[in-house]
């Protein structure tokens, strides 16, 4: 018998100081069983990052690690037109260059303890590519983590290159950097 998902719910209010974007998502998210809690927290934070871009409110999460086929978010337009492929992790060449064929704009974000030697050696084929590569600090990841609970409330901050995270007694900061920057 397969191990299901796990569902979270998240309430949240999400103000985007770069892009003057303020607005409430709520979101449910499935933890699948081969995934890990900072992974999802950091597709959720990811999902806000892009949020600014749904003027439709057709950007989703996809079935992720259970559709390999598939980016861990997409925005598809109302014609079905692929404008967003977002990636969490240290995703191949060959699927990246695949997204870059599919979709308008494609980015990955990197995020655990093994990005740095990740990047040092994709960096190369990457930068061919029209692609937005970023990565989170793994420590601020796992504190992000740590406030993960079934059903949550939380505030985020968008500023710069960081995001202010409040839950209801507590709040982390996550901060990212840019390792490649499509001009596009």
């Amino acid at each position: 018998m397969a191990i299901k998902p796990t569902i979270y719910k998240f309430k949240l209010s999400v103000s985007d100081l770069n892009h003057d974007y303020f607005d409430s998502l709520n979101l449910t998210v499935a933890l699948h069983p081969s995934e890990t809690k900072e992974r999802m927290m950091v597709r959720v934070l990811v999902f806000c990052l892009h949020a600014y871009q749904d003027h439709e409110n057709l950007m989703a999460f996809t079935k992720g690690l259970s559709a390999i086929e598939e980016p861990d978010i997409w925005l598809r337009g109302l014609d079905d037109q692929l404008h967003l492929w977002v990636d969490v992790g240290e995703p191949s060449f060959e699927r990246i260059k695949k997204s870059c064929r599919l979709a308008k704009r494609t980015y990955v974000y990197s995020f655990n303890s093994k990005s740095n030697a990740w990047w040092k050696q994709s960096q190369a084929q990457f930068s061919t590519l029209p692609v937005n590569v970023l990565s989170f600090d793994w420590q601020e990841v796992q504190a992000l983590s740590g406030l993960l609970a079934r059903t949550m409330d939380l505030s985020i901050t968008l500023s710069g290159e960081s995001a202010f995270v409040a839950a209801e007694h507590v709040q982390v900061e996550v901060n990212w950097h840019t390792l490649q920057l499509d001009e596009d």
